[in-house]
């Protein structure tokens, strides 16, 4: 192996063929009760040593592996300092000039001490698509699951990627109001994608591999996610009411029952009939089955 990891690593489901470049450990907020990704003791937050970046970067170089893309890991690249961003960017331009995409996830709060020059100039060399995990649009849900964002905070992100001419790529969990929070969820996360108007919209069902209690302490009881045909009815909600002009959906992660690809706007009455078929005849069309899916 070229690189030494430590894992756990994850990545966006797009990013399969890309370079992952661990430049941070873990994620700086981790305090978000629906997420697991980053509770082992060997992931607590820090930054990798630039050294160490660059003796990676070095280290591919040499190999020769025939590598186009880079996802700077782990949850929360975003987080480090302009400076050293812009350093990392450069490396790469300079050993490995045939990538042609850097990539990375980012919290809405990585981009309060950015300003839209500054994105821009990342943009320049390099980095031009985030993942932004926005979850949800409802002030009432982000504030249960203990995310640090609002609908203010979210947008403000977007806009300012938008401004700096980088791409967004935004997740929304299905389910994750649970029952009770269902339809506000799927209402005010459609109105902050409507404001934001995102070049690429996923949506994922909320996994909770470890169990529900951290879910549970913070909406004040037994959490409950809704079933099969409830996800669905919020999926239903959540398609009704987007307005976007140009963003490419995917529902397609393996926690999703059922897999949707389109653009919206124009593919959104086929979806929504897609959606409609599942809740009416679900029979007739194919669904994950429990053993199919995963976080």
């Amino acid at each position: 192996m070229l690189i030494n990891y430590i894992e756990p690593v994850f990545r966006p489901p797009s990013e399969w063929k890309s370079l992952i470049l661990q430049v941070t450990n873990g994620c700086s907020w981790n305090q978000c009760s629906f997420c697991d990704m980053y509770t082992q003791p060997q992931k607590a937050f820090r930054a990798q040593k630039f050294d160490k970046v660059e003796q990676d970067i070095l280290a591919v170089a040499r190999s020769g592996a025939p590598v186009s893309r880079i996802f700077l890991a782990d949850g929360d690249a975003m987080s480090l300092p302009f400076a050293r961003l812009e350093a990392i960017c450069e490396l790469i331009n300079t050993h490995l000039p045939q990538v042609t995409r850097i990539s990375s996830y980012c919290l809405p709060r990585n981009l309060n001490n950015k300003t839209p020059e500054q994105l821009a100039r990342l943009r320049e060399r390099g980095l031009s698509l985030l993942y932004i995990g926005c979850e949800s649009g409802d002030d009432l849900v982000l504030d249960k699951i203990q995310k640090g964002e609002t609908f203010e905070s979210s947008l403000a992100a977007l806009l300012k990627l938008r401004a700096a001419g980088m791409k967004s790529s935004v997740m929304i969990l299905n389910g994750l109001g649970g029952i009770e929070l269902s339809h506000q969820h799927a209402i005010n996360s459609a109105k902050l994608m409507n404001a934001a108007q995102p070049d690429y919209l996923s949506t994922l069902v909320v996994t909770l591999p470890l169990g529900t209690e951290r879910m549970d302490a913070v909406f004040g009881g037994k959490f409950q996610l809704p079933d099969q045909q409830g996800l669905f009815q919020e999926m239903h909600t959540l398609l009704s009411h987007l307005e976007l002009e140009q963003t490419i959906f995917r529902s397609d992660h393996a926690s999703n029952y059922l897999v949707l690809k389109g653009v919206l706007g124009k593919d959104k009455a086929k979806l929504l009939a897609q959606v409609e078929l599942a809740i009416n005849t679900p029979l007739s069309i194919p669904l994950r089955q429990e053993w199919q899916r995963g976080l």
